[in-house]
This record gives structure tokens, C-alpha cells and sequence, in this order.
């Protein structure tokens, strides 16, 4: 399955320019894909992007090509490492760096017992000096940026102190940019969904972070889901970061480049997003159909492409047709398009 090298696949880091982080798409497990990441590049081209997290025992032991294989539009992409030994951290980093990542961030913020297990993830807030030595080692192994992504606290600590204090000590090891997840993690007791909804959202808590570290990059995210909302966090922090609602409704990004990256280009149309798609969704399944790809393997990302309109069930129930799906003609698609109301 495309063994490529790791030397054949070397790409020369480009520093990632001031401002450009300031709209990005969350990680998310089993959503982020490369797959979704092509859709979304589609209807955004300046957005940040993120992979979905990769743990340091996948690229330690498994499979580096298939962990982190991407398509060159991507770009700005970051990949997420899971992980909390420095040196299996520094390995992994170096790989992404290898493999043309732009840069790479440690996820602080998971609170999955799974990952719990593993060491990482949310319950690495409560041991600073440990992200601050993987941060360094990530760091002296890498000339692209290494961010943190993390919570506002963990389980009851409710004191600001407790995340000022946690974003202090790592950024003395030499990170800049942190992206704050505001709400506090329940490492016990809740599913990864309950900890997304129902610990309390506190954006004064970030805006808190960048008063106090004004030359630290500060990133926003939780709950986010309209461009207004978008414009009044631009006000405290420095980027803006949106999980579920990207994912679900991903036409909201088809006015960022305009509004918030003064790019004057025109935005695609959803029907000229899925004409993009066509090529890409062609060239996966013939390079990666006889291992089992499917064409629902990409189609998946696009069922939230027309939600709010008129049709959008239609355009969803053909996307999901079994009979149809198996068939593996991207041409589906325009297909399903072609369902919706003219003035769609």
C-alpha cells in the first residue's frame, strides 16, 4: 500500500505566515481524515487544517505511510500527535516534519479514558514540566512550529490560575501558540460527546490567557458555529477554531477566505466543490480501491454539503445508498446534486 519512502516523500518546511492560523478546523477522531481534509480545501483555501490525533505508537510501530499520507492541497495542514514521552514524541515530529506537515501540535485536550490509559491527552494538564520536556525534544527535533492544544482545566479545578500557570511553563520550553479549548475536561464520569456539551464554555478564560501572554499566539475553540461569533472572539484572541459545526454544516467556511483572510477571489459553488471532488475521489479508488478503499470512505465528509436547503435529505439519502455506493463512480456526486432544487 504505497510504501513510499520516507526520503522520496521529504518536503521543505515553509514557516507558517503570520495570521494564517487565524481560522482552522479541529481535529477530530474519525472525521479529520485526509479524505475530509481534501473536501474542506475545497471550500476554503486559506483555513488551517488539522489531522486527526496520531498516537506515537502508530509511527513508532505501525504504519508511517498510511498515519500520514496526505494529498499537497492540504496545505496549511497540521498533523496531531498523541503521545507524552519526549523521545517517542520527537521521532514522530520528525517524521511530520519529513513528510511536509507545517506543523505539529500535542493534544492536551482529549479526555477519552482510552487515551487516558495511554497517558495523554486532557490528563497531561496536570503535569506541565512533562508537556514542557515533550515540547522541547518536539522542538529541537523540528524546525516547523509545535503548538499545544488543551482544556481551561481538568475535572473540578475551576481556579484560572491552574491553565495560567500550565500555558506559562510550556511556553518557557519554547511554544508560542496555544489553542484553548474553553471548558474544563471531566476525566471521570463523562463519554468524549458529554465532555464536549456539557462542562460549562468559558471564553474569558482564553481571552484571560492572551491579556496575560500578549506574545503568545492564542486560538479560541468550543462551540463556535457563525461567522459573527467568529468576528467577536477575533477581537481578544488571535485564531478562531471550530470542531463539529465545520463538520456537520461545512458550507459556513465558503465566506471565511473573503471575510476574514481579505482573499478577493470568488468561492466556489457547492456544484463546482463536488466537480473538484470528482478527479480526487477517481484517483483514490484506483490507487487504493484494491485495499479496500470505498467510495463512502470520502463520500461520508460530504453529507452535511447542502444541509439548510431545500433537497439536502435527498442529496443525503443518494450519498448513503448502499447499491449506489458500491458501484464506486464518483460521478454520483453530480448525481446527487442534480436532485436538489435549481435554486440550490
Amino acid at each position: 500500500m504505497n510504501k513510499m519512502s520516507i526520503e522520496s516523500r521529504t518536503v521543505p518546511a515553509a514557516p507558517v505566515r503570520p495570521g494564517a492560523r487565524r481560522l482552522s478546523v479541529a481535529p477530530m477522531m474519525d472525521w479529520t481524515d485526509r479524505h475530509c481534509r481534501v473536501f474542506h480545501r475545497q471550500i476554503t483555501r486559506h483555513t488551517f487544517l488539522y489531522t486527526e490525533m496520531v498516537t506515537t505508537g502508530a509511527l513508532v510501530h505501525g504504519d508511517v505511510a498510511r498515519h500520514l499520507r496526505y494529498s499537497e492541497i492540504e496545505h496549511p495542514v497540521a498533523l496531531q500527535l498523541g503521545g507524552s514521552d519526549p523521545a517517542e514524541l520527537a521521532h514522530s515530529a520528525r517524521l511530520g516534519e519529513q513528510w511536509g506537515y507545517d506543523e505539529i501540535n500535542l493534544n492536551c485536550g482529549c479526555p477519552s479514558e482510552r487515551v487516558q490509559k495511554g497517558a495523554f491527552g486532557a490528563c497531561l494538564m496536570s503535569e506541565p514540566q512533562l508537556v514542557a520536556d515533550c515540547v522541547k525534544a518536539m522542538r529541537d527535533a523540528v524546525s516547523i512550529d509545535v503548538t499545544v492544544k488543551h482544556r481551561i482545566g481538568i475535572d473540578n479545578i475551576e481556579d484560572a490560575g491552574f491553565v495560567r500557570d500550565f500555558v506559562g511553563t510550556v511556553a518557557d520550553a519554547g511554544c508560542k501558540t496555544f489553542i484553548v479549548h474553553a471548558r474544563n475536561a471531566i476525566l471521570k464520569g463523562l463519554s468524549p460527546k458529554e465532555n464536549r456539551e456539557i462542562p460549562p464554555l468559558k471564553y474569558e478564560v482564553a481571552y484571560d490567557l492572551k491579556r496575560q501572554f500578549p506574545d503568545l499566539e492564542i486560538l479560541i475553540n468550543g462551540g463556535i458555529k457563525s461567522d459573527d461569533e467568529i468576528a467577536r472572539h477575533l477581537e481578544h484572541v488571535d485564531g478562531v477554531m471550530l470542531g463539529r459545526e465545520a463538520y456537520h454544516n461545512p458550507w459556513v467556511m465558503a465566506g471565511w477566505d473573503q471575510r476574514f483572510y481579505g482573499d478577493a477571489a470568488p468561492a466556489k459553488t457547492r456544484e463546482q466543490v463536488l466537480e473538484a471532488m470528482i478527479p480526487y475521489i477517481a484517483r483514490e479508488l484506483a490507487e487504493y480501491g484494491k485495499h479496500g478503499l470505498k467510495l463512502n470512505s470520502i463520500t461520508r465528509h460530504m453529507l452535511g454539503l447542502m444541509s439548510g436547503l431545500p433537497g439536502a435529505r435527498a442529496f443525503r439519502q443518494m450519498l448513503s445508498d448502499p447499491k449506489r455506493l458500491a458501484e464506486g463512480n464518483p460521478e454520483l456526486l453530480l448525481e446527487a446534486a442534480a436532485r436538489m432544487p435549481r435554486a440550490a
